[in-house]
């Protein structure tokens, strides 16, 4: 049984285009799987094409849900999912994998990079291909394991005590059914030293209706269990969206929280992503990450210097929730791994006295220890360690 309505008014197309007709099947998420758009000649009944996205080839593969469709009419939706000639143009940099995953990959499906954490990849499908996607080399790709035969998987877990963190993801991991996710969740929690589980997914955003009563009920068998979404525009938070994501946390008692990636055009301004992760955390959404992009190839025109994430950064500081306010992490290529990254609020140190300016741009002073003892008016003595700097 599917959580939404089971009907569909019709399905809008871009700005003035005529509506496409109403579809019957619409809530139905197997059916939104069966009519993806893998085609330009399908997406075109969507959008009209730009000469720049009449671009035809196998290496830009294409896979939009019907409902995520709907969306195209935002323009950076359709910049984060429709294909352009730029990914034609490859900087030297950039790598088809470029975080080095396959040098840790220890069994068909597993990659141990982390002392305690490993990523364990399920399928190589997802329901719609972004334009910037780390495992590009993998999406829709035969030579990749899509296999269910985990047991190797499990017994390399069994055998590797300090792993106590597993992210299932792919590829999206919520593609597979009921019965498979079951399956692969118990055998996992079987396992003792197994602490944390996590499952990153797209799918609550790009097929809300996905998240159906069965799966549900899957899900809350197993607990503790932890939800990464994929969110990437305010636009992506629409009714259906929210619907199954308090589906997840409140029935599924699943801890939910949020990565996303800063993209040039698409959502690199602090008015934007403040938006975003304001709009996340009322739906009881954690944003957890925030990624500068991986340099997979043609990429280049997604880039964002880190420097103006830096800056995105100190403005939201300070201006929203603290909840709201992701670590922002460099995943560095070559399999360096996620590296946080701050603004500097340091102007300078002398001794044991840091001189800071705060997220108001206002200075301030702070001594370290040993603190020294002030007079208090009155009488009485206090260990004063900061002050103003001016």
């Amino acid at each position: 049984m599917n959580i939404f309505n089971n009907t569909q008014e019709q399905i809008k197309g871009e700005n003035d285009e005529p509506p496409l007709p109403p579809v019957k099947d619409f809530n139905d998420w197997h059916w939104q799987v069966r009519n993806s758009i893998t085609s330009l000649e399908e997406l075109s009944k969507y959008i009209t094409l730009t000469d720049e996205e009449k671009i035809d080839s196998p290496l830009l593969k294409l896979r939009i849900t019907p409902y995520y469709a709907r969306l195209l009419s935002t323009a950076a939706i359709r910049k984060c999912v429709v294909p352009t000639t730029q990914e034609l143009n490859v900087s030297p940099c950039e790598a088809a994998d470029s975080l080095a995953e396959e040098r840790d990959r220890k069994t068909p499906n597993i990659i141990h990079r982390y002392p305690d954490r490993i990523l364990f990849l399920v399928t190589n499908l997802c329901t719609s291909n972004c334009r910037y996607c780390t495992r590009s080399r993998l999406i829709d790709n035969p030579k990749h394991s899509v296999s269910h035969e985990w047991k190797e998987s499990f017994e390399y877990i069994r055998n590797h005590p300090e792993v106590r963190d597993v992210l299932i993801s792919g590829g999206d991991p919520l593609m597979l059914s009921d019965q498979s996710l079951d399956y692969l969740l118990k055998n996992l929690y079987a396992i003792p030293t197994v602490e944390i589980v996590r499952i990153g997914t797209k799918i609550p955003i790009v097929l809300p209706m996905r998240i159906t009563d069965g799966l549900i009920s899957v899900l809350e068998k197993y607990s503790p269990l932890y939800i990464n979404i994929h969110a990437t525009h305010p636009a992506e938070i629409t009714p259906e969206a929210t619907q199954a994501l308090l589906a997840l946390s409140r029935r599924g008692h699943a801890v939910l929280g949020s990565q996303t990636v800063c993209l040039a055009g698409i959502n690199d301004s602090a008015e934007v992503l403040g938006e975003l992760f304001k709009s996340l955390l009322r739906i009881s959404v954690k944003p957890l990450y925030l990624y500068n992009m991986d340099l997979v190839p043609g990429s280049s025109h997604f880039r964002v210097p880190i420097s103006k994430i830096l800056e995105i950064m100190r403005e939201l500081i300070g201006k929203i929730s603290g909840l709201s306010i992701p670590h922002f992490v460099c995943d560095l290529p070559g399999g360096g791994g996620k590296t946080p990254l701050v603004p500097n609020y340091i102007e300078k140190i002398e001794g044991n006295e840091y001189y800071f300016k705060n997220w108001n741009n206002k200075s301030y002073r702070f001594i370290d220890q040993p603190y020294s003892p002030v007079k208090l008016p009155g009488g009485g003595e206090t260990k004063r360690c900061y002050y103003p700097a001016n």
